[in-house]
């Protein structure tokens, strides 16, 4: 079953970022911020409608391994991917 970003059922500690909402000209600020808000321990579940693989990139260059990622779901038109902070 995919997942629905826009009904969430998020554990405790686990925060929903749906990407698709923001304009694209503030996406990577908006996610770069929202992932240096978390504590260790706790996931951001980002929800957007292509796999951003230069974002992933990038992310894995500023946060390096404090940030662990899991894809939840990867369909063309749903990507779904948790963001863990370690550190």
């Amino acid at each position: 079953m995919a997942h629905d970003c826009s009904h969430p059922v998020i554990a405790e500690g686990v925060y929903p970022f749906d990407a698709r909402g923001i304009a694209k000209r503030f996406r990577h600020a908006a996610i770069f911020g929202a992932l240096s808000a978390l504590q260790p321990g706790e996931t951001m579940r980002f929800c957007n409608d292509h796999d951003p693989l230069p974002l992933l990139s990038q992310i894995h260059a500023h946060f390096g391994d404090g940030v662990k990622m899991a894809y939840v779901q990867r369909e063309p038109g749903a990507i779904v991917i948790d963001f863990l902070v370690t550190a």
